[in-house]
């Protein structure tokens, strides 16, 4: 299944149950200040979604508005396929059949572990409260812990102890807003892990905000990167990185350097050198820029080079260095620990072999070659009779 932009009544899973969730046309604003733009999103049952974007990009009005705690301007929500917000009708929070995981955690420090995780299931009977409560603490592996208050748990427990009362009611969706953040670096990631492996247990769908492009590219089965209100690109985290839909998207999931660089009968080149072919370009002719990572760009001494590395920075298993190349352009290059070269010395630059460079026109990505590219439909230069 994917995200994708909802263009049904009813967007729905290959089994024919309805989306998770859905939004349709949803704009939120705050006086002059957009916080989503017509928003266009369907989530489909079961998957684990991550949003991410800078501050302002409206992630958080996103999450927001799902919830319930904020009202939309316009358009239409769905959760589980029930309208939850549009021009005439609003559901509270409470009846939306939605979990909330905040990065306090936002548990009650006069109650225990038990009656926090219970606290959501005042619709059952005692005994089933009880039952229930247990269940998901079994599902986060906290049900020894069920009588002792959160002021007696570790960071990381009290975490799994908000996804437990999260899940208790079993909701259609779990939103999540930053939900590791206040973790310490080497929490942060078992945590994840342990949450990322409940919510699949349980079956439920997520939605998680962070801010961690790590975060977003490891945990989702999809990412959406936001900017300015709108999604700039919702895909599988492999395509996200490796296939940028636009220059934003490729420079803030990742270190991206842009070199100006032409397509002629499909080969591809720039001041480096020849960067690689592109398939379906046989017949074109084009001026783009190419997006080259990192991890992509080879070096090796070259005395004869205009290359200069500038700057070294260790960072343990890799190296990253900065070189300056004739034009003043700077392109980033991983090396293993073991490989080092000194700021000043001279290195020729080249691409990986088996990279498969991101194209843009403008600011957005390219696949195909461009209006007007084609050498076939250019006129022939004119004889110049002496």
């Amino acid at each position: 299944m994917t995200i994708r932009v909802a263009r049904g009544k009813h967007p729905a899973g290959t089994d024919g149950a309805p989306a998770a969730l859905v939004f349709e046309g949803v704009s939120k604003n705050y006086g002059s200040a957009v916080g989503v733009d017509t928003l266009e999103l369907s989530v489909p049952a079961g998957e684990l979604v991550t949003v991410i974007g800078p501050s302002g990009c409206g992630k958080s009005t996103t999450l927001r508005l799902a919830a319930g705690l904020e009202r939309p301007d316009k358009g239409t929500i769905r959760v589980a396929g029930d309208v939850v917000a549009d021009k005439r009708r609003f559901v509270e929070p409470e009846r939306r059949r939605v979990g909330l995981v905040f990065q306090d955690y936002a548990l009650f420090p006069h109650m225990t572990v038990a009656q926090n995780v219970e606290f959501g299931l005042d619709r059952l009977s005692r005994g089933e409260r009880k039952a229930r409560a247990g269940e998901v603490l079994d599902l986060v592996r906290l049900a020894h812990f069920a009588g002792r208050y959160p002021h007696e748990l570790s960071g990381g427990e009290q975490q799994r102890v908000a996804l437990a009362r999260a899940l208790a009611p079993r909701p259609a969706v779990v939103l999540l807003d930053e939900p590791f953040s206040s973790l310490d670096e080497s929490l942060r990631a078992q945590v994840r892990r342990d949450t990322v492996a409940t919510l699949r247990e349980a079956g439920t769908t997520g939605v998680l905000v962070t801010h961690d492009q790590t975060e977003a590219l490891s945990v989702g089965t999809r990412v959406v990167v936001m900017r300015g209100g709108v999604i700039e690109q919702a895909d599988t985290p492999e395509k996200v990185f490796e296939q940028p839909a636009t220059r934003f998207v490729a420079s803030f999931m990742g270190d991206a350097d842009f070199l100006p660089a032409h397509v002629h009968r499909a080969l591809l080149t720039c001041e480096i050198g020849v960067v690689s072919t592109v398939p379906g370009w046989a017949n074109s002719e084009a001026d783009v820029d190419v997006v080259l990572r990192p991890h992509e760009v080879a070096l090796r001494p070259d005395p004869d080079s205009p290359a200069r590395v500038s700057a070294v920075e260790y960072h343990g298993a890799f190296v990253l260095h900065y070189v300056r190349l004739a034009s003043g352009r700077t392109v980033r290059s991983w090396q293993p620990h073991t490989v080092r070269h000194p700021v000043g010395t001279a290195v020729a630059v080249t691409v990986a072999a088996g990279t498969t460079p991101t194209l843009l026109l403008g600011d957005h990505a390219i696949t195909s070659p461009p209006p007007g590219s084609s050498l076939h439909q250019r006129s022939p230069e004119p004889v110049q009779l002496s």
